[in-house]
């Protein structure tokens, strides 16, 4: 069975292999509203990562103290 760090990321992979494609896909078909929608997505995964990471620290600062 997976662990739940797995999954999480399992989770996060996957959703920046998507807006990856879609991204590739808006691209491709010449479609500035695609782009500009897949760059938000992308950015939006990027700092949801960034708030994880950085709640995690402070989890672990509070525990440490």
């Amino acid at each position: 069975m997976l662990s739940r760090h797995q999954l999480n990321r399992i989770i996060v992979i996957g959703f920046m292999v998507l807006v990856g494609y879609a991204l590739a896909k808006a691209i491709y078909h010449n479609s500035i509203m695609g782009i500009l929608l897949g760059l938000t997505s992308l950015a939006a995964g990027v700092y949801f990562l960034y708030l994880m990471v950085k709640a995690k620290e402070e989890m672990e600062a509070e525990e440490n103290a």
